[in-house]
């Protein structure tokens, strides 16, 4: 951890955030992640090396905490890690206002699905098994298949066929269902255009079932 040689409490606190990544890594927190693997899928492009690595810097300064419970480790944010929820989300309305253009290499149905897997709103599904197909079409022209499957009280993203029957489908390019996550585009704007096209109940439904991101684009002030 570099050391600024000043006395000013924002100069303090940036030799403890401004390392790459340490910032995502408390967001993976806030939004619920409290194990390696989750924080590794919320991080993708973190090496396992450097993840271990911040976790332990910052346990070392009283960010987070590390237990372990019947064997397994797991990772929960202090006091003081807490505290820093409404910075994470004042930069996240930043970057939605100031920062708003994607590239190409931003675009990732990976975590797209993670994100989406770990906010949707479970009480909006319905309670029997229901399967979401989502066709996306990302910038090179690549097509790839997901499924949603949600049963009882637990949700899954499959990258392969479950096997089960579809309730519903939803296709469109990546970026587009990437900006309706990020609340860029409504729901209704995206499918009453044919940006992202829905079969089945999907049309009616996958609105509420997914919803868009904890962090949705704020309203101009």
């Amino acid at each position: 951890m570099t050391s600024y040689g000043q006395f000013c409490p924002v100069a303090k606190a940036m030799e403890v955030l401004d390392e790459r990544w340490t910032i995502l890594i408390v967001r993976e927190m806030l939004l619920g992640s409290r194990h390696y693997n989750d924080l590794r899928r919320g991080v993708p492009r973190m090496s396992p090396a450097l993840l271990s690595k911040r976790l332990r810097s910052l346990e070392r300064v009283g960010v987070v905490r590390r237990d372990v419970t019947a064997g397994r480790t797991f990772y929960t944010l202090t006091r003081a890690g807490e505290e820093l929820r409404p910075l994470v989300e004042s930069l996240s309305a930043w970057g939605m206002r100031w920062i708003g253009e994607l590239g190409d290499q931003d675009l990732d149905a990976h975590l797209l699905l993670w994100d989406m897997q770990r906010t949707m709103p479970l009480a909006e599904w319905p309670r029997q098994r229901t399967t979401l197909e989502m066709h996306l079409v990302d910038p090179a022209g690549v097509s790839t298949h997901w499924w949603i499957v949600a049963s009882g009280d637990r949700f899954e993203t499959c990258d392969f066929d479950p096997g089960y029957e579809v309730t519903a489908s939803l296709s469109g390019s990546l970026r587009t269902l990437v900006r309706v996550w990020r609340g860029e585009v409504s729901w209704d704007a995206a499918l009453a255009s044919g940006e992202l096209l829905a079969a089945g109940v999907a049309r009616q439904h996958v609105p509420r079932w997914i919803g868009t991101s904890v962090f949705a684009l704020a309203p101009a002030q």
